[in-house]
């Protein structure tokens, strides 16, 4: 196979990528010379491809960092409204090309890179992943933190710096085994520590009610140390904060005249226990679990940030004009699912305990900051945490929830099922109850997620207050998930409708008056096939799989779960297969099946479910029969940077998660994005009794429970078939007789190329609405009442105060 041609090689001089004018280019090649010597203190006798990488992450953050404190100082300055985004995840994948994007670096960086006789994509890959995060929640995360900054809002994302982010997936013999995933190893070149700024986090004590208030005493103190890293708006010179907090000991005194020396090596050891906070991040298999860790890390990083809100709205103007009735309005705090809700008692603690506010003024505050995004509806995967776990590390907390809950009770027409506290064997606090009573928003992130909260999850709390519930559809960012990812693709459509459409996704709705033009149409093929080219010698070079760069490339990749329906696209694999072997003569439609995404360590089934694609795999890839024209492979360690490289070569996208079990799916916004159709759950039907109805669904399931898959242990998907035959909750076999006849319209569609394409760019254009930048406007104007701003901000220095201030 051919190597296709380098981005750097096809890239065209045009501005979606930057200028790449001499002068930039010299200016460049002499800060990465000046950061190769002296920053790494490295020449070329000794450098290896991962110094050349850190020369030039220095380099671009050159870039940021004017452009940071200008930021910082012009918030100060105009004292605007603050949103506080607190999330327990933050998947940000790489940062070095998305910061080149957004500054318009990238054409020049390229240049200069290419003259300095080195391979730019080569330095790209030695970049790690920031994976704090498990998938869309992450992600999400991650791309409302580049469309804040992009619409010029007063923003910051926090979160915690954990030591390990999602482990790294391999595949042993078929069987997912787990790595740390130690992603800070090397050193991170785009965050700045902050010791000076080390915020006090309490846990463990007990209450003492006096006269003059609440005290919480005989508390274990961990210290919360943020890690800043820019987050730089599309071309606007504002450059926002993302802060995460690394947990530290506590210093404390040992007399060594009374600590032997096993003592004092034992309280060492107990001291670094804290650290354990940040140590790494939770996988997420969407069913709670009770963990004493887990609690602390949802605690730490709401206590550290809440220290943060307080002290720079004490720094504000609006504090200083203490007249004001706005004042206690100019704070925003939107939580993230309920990971974050411990910020509405602790919010409640500092302003009861600490600012010495009425219950009903700091109330009020309160329900005014705070706003929840809710992100399940299933019910085993919402926060409720034990009372007696509650009571031994946060008591003051669970007198304040104990307080909130009463009140509500007595004060409203709520019925017992809304109460705060769960009644039953283990008494237990519903951390969604606690935000939707606790906030003056919820939301839900899709129309149909959000018609489910209200008419089932939290019908009684809609009832009770309407106009508390919004919908909020999910968006990506399309500067990474376009721009970036996929320039080819990029460029086609700003030749034909300019290149307003990286800030207002609307613009593509323009591309349909090409519809039907033929040129247009080669275009957009012609990138995709580049694409799936690129692609292709990707897996062959990494992943040691050849694949056909003319089949379709069919992706499923996401979280492996249940209710993501991995065992339907399994079960079409088999049907296929076998539809192949049956008439090997016949005119089929080539497929190449990917399957990626993780599975939590502790969730058995989902690991089977990775072992059954990896033995389809196995069977279907080494059957001289069937060739190239099916090719089943399972994605290891599926990833932000793999995603980058998969979604722009996709021609079809299967999100065929049980209807009204999904949130969102942003995954399919990128698919679609990118230039790929979707193979979609419409409905889920409630019907028993398919396996002896239909014949190929009865073949597929007695091939995986009569060993054909698994031929040296054939019991060994015994559980899975038990699961579907016997407790199919999630309707695998109601909906798979409708997800054949859709696959089999998809392969008649595939023959006909120019009517596929037609399709695509329909797709496309219709992508508008899937805008993170759209989401995050209607955040700031329906929930935290901003307006965003498309304005350049002044890249002058400003004065000395204001530079101090804005670095506190």
């Amino acid at each position: 196979m051919s190597k296709p041609l380098s981005d750097h090689d096809k890239r065209k001089q045009i501005s979606v990528r930057g200028i790449a004018g001499v002068e930039n280019v010299a200016e460049l090649k002499v800060a990465f010379n000046r950061h190769f010597h002296f920053t790494l203190v490295k020449d070329r006798n000794v450098a290896n491809k991962r110094d050349y990488y850190f020369a030039l992450a220095n380099t671009v953050r050159d870039h940021l960092v004017g452009r940071w404190i200008r930021t910082q100082q012009y918030y100060y300055e105009k004292d605007p409204k603050r949103v506080y985004y607190i999330s327990l995840e933050f998947y940000m994948g790489r940062t070095l090309q998305n910061t080149m994007v957004n500054l318009a670096l990238e054409n020049a960086c390229d240049e200069a890179i290419y003259q300095l006789g080195l391979d730019m994509e080569e330095l790209e890959d030695m970049e790690e992943d920031a994976g704090l995060g498990n998938g869309g929640l992450g992600c999400l995360a991650a791309c409302f933190l580049d469309s804040m900054a992009s619409l010029g809002l007063a923003a910051y994302g926090y979160g915690i710096r954990y030591e390990f982010g999602i482990f790294n997936q391999k595949i042993v013999n078929g069987w997912q085994v787990e790595e740390a995933d130690d992603w800070l190893r090397y050193g991170n070149p785009w965050e700045k520590a902050r010791p000076e700024s080390m915020r006090p986090v309490k846990f463990y004590g007990r209450t003492e009610h006096t006269p003059d208030g609440v005290k919480w005493v005989d508390t274990q103190v961990v210290l919360a140390l943020p890690y800043d890293t820019p987050i730089p708006g599309y071309r606007n010179n504002i450059v926002n904060t993302m802060r995460l907090w690394a947990a530290r000991p506590h210093g404390v005194f040992f007399p060594f005249s009374t600590v032997n020396v096993g003592g004092y090596i034992q309280a060492v050891l107990d001291r670094n226990l804290c650290e354990n906070i940040s140590r790494v991040l939770y996988p997420n298999d969407n069913f709670f679990e009770n963990k004493e860790l887990r609690l602390k890390q949802e605690y730490f990083v709401v206590a550290a940030t809440l220290q943060d809100i307080v002290r720079r709205f004490k720094a504000s103007m609006f504090w200083l004009q203490r007249d004001c009735p706005h004042r206690l309005r100019r704070v925003a705090i939107q939580l993230n699912d309920t990971h974050p809700a411990m910020a509405i008692p602790e919010l409640m603690r500092v302003l009861l305990d600490e600012e010495k506010l009425g219950w009903d003024k700091a109330w009020d505050v309160c329900v005014r900051t705070c706003a929840y995004t809710n992100h399940t509806v299933l019910p085993e995967a919402l926060e409720r945490w034990p009372i007696d776990l509650f009571h031994h590390l946060l008591p003051r907390h669970l007198e304040i929830i104990f307080e909130i809950n009463r009140r509500f009770m007595e004060t409203t027409t709520a019925c017992a099922l809304m109460s705060l506290i769960e009644e039953g064997g283990c008494k237990k606090v519903n951390m969604a109850h606690l935000c939707i009573v606790g906030s003056h928003a919820v939301n839900g992130v899709a129309r149909i997620h959000s018609e489910i909260l209200i008419a089932t999850l939290f019908k009684d709390f809609y009832e009770l207050d309407p106009h508390k519930f919004q919908n909020k559809t999910n968006g990506i960012t399309p500067r990474r998930w376009l721009v970036m990812c996929n320039p080819g693709l990029a460029e086609v459509i700003a030749e034909k409708i300019g290149e307003e459409f990286i800030r207002d996704l609307d613009q593509l709705k323009r591309l349909l008056k090409f519809v039907n033009d033929d040129a247009f149409i080669r275009d957009i093929a012609k990138v995709k096939q580049e694409n799936k080219l690129k692609f292709a010698v990707h897996l062959e070079e990494h992943y040691k799989v050849k694949i056909n760069p003319q089949s379709m490339f069919d992706f499923q990749v996401k979280r492996i779960h249940e209710y993501k329906r991995q065992l339907l696209n399994c079960l079409h694999m088999i049907t296929y297969y076998n539809r192949i072997k049956k008439e090997p003569n016949k005119h089929w439609t080539p497929r190449t099946i990917m399957v990626g995404g993780k599975a939590a360590p502790g969730y058995h089934t989902a690991k089977m479910i990775i072992r059954l694609i990896t033995a389809i795999g196995e069977v279907v890839n080494h059957d001289p029969v069937v060739g190239d024209r099916l090719k089943v492979i399972f994605l290891e360690n599926y990833r932000v940077t793999l995603a980058e490289k998969a979604i722009p070569s996709a021609d079809l996208s299967e999100q065929i998660s049980t209807a009204g079990t999904e949130a969102s799916g942003t995954g399919n916004m990128k698919f679609m994005l990118n230039g790929a159709l979707t193979i979609g759950t419409m409905d889920g039907a409630n019907v028993e009794m398919y396996y002896n109805r239909i014949p190929e669904l009865k073949q597929a399931m007695d091939q995986i429970a009569g060993g054909f898959f698994s031929p040296k242990q054939p019991d060994l998907f015994k559980e899975l078939v038990d699961l579907l035959m016997h407790h199919d909750r999630f309707k695998v076999f109601a909906d798979y007789e409708a997800y054949i006849k859709c696959q089999d319209k998809v392969n008649q569609l595939y023959k006909n190329p120019k009517e596929w394409t037609k399709m695509v760019i329909h797709n496309i254009a219709g992508c508008g609405k899937f805008s993170s930048d759209r989401t995050i406007a209607q955040y700031a104007r329906e929930i935290w009442g901003i307006e965003p701003s498309l304005e350049k901000i002044p890249t002058s220095e400003g004065n000395g105060k204001s530079f101090l201030k804005a670095l506190e």
